[in-house]
């Protein structure tokens, strides 16, 4: 990813989640921008374990509940 490329996006977060933003950026002399990029910069493995929306809807489940199903437990 280029460090350079600086696009403009609106994001929409609920109030209570952006006070919560807006408290730890004013903690660590940070701006919105950058406590969003650091958030998912640490979280977006995590985030990718996580199923999605196709996954749900074709009745696919985590890989550890097929071997559960497979295994009759």
């Amino acid at each position: 990813m280029a460090g350079t490329d600086k696009r403009k996006q609106s994001l929409y977060f609920p109030e209570d989640m952006l006070n919560e933003i807006q408290i730890e950026a004013n903690r660590q002399d940070r701006s919105l921008s950058w406590i969003v990029q650091q958030a998912w910069k640490h979280g977006r493995e995590k985030i990718k374990s996580l199923p999605s929306v196709n996954d749900s809807l074709s009745g696919d489940s985590r890989p550890d509940e097929r071997e559960e199903r497979e295994r009759g437990v």
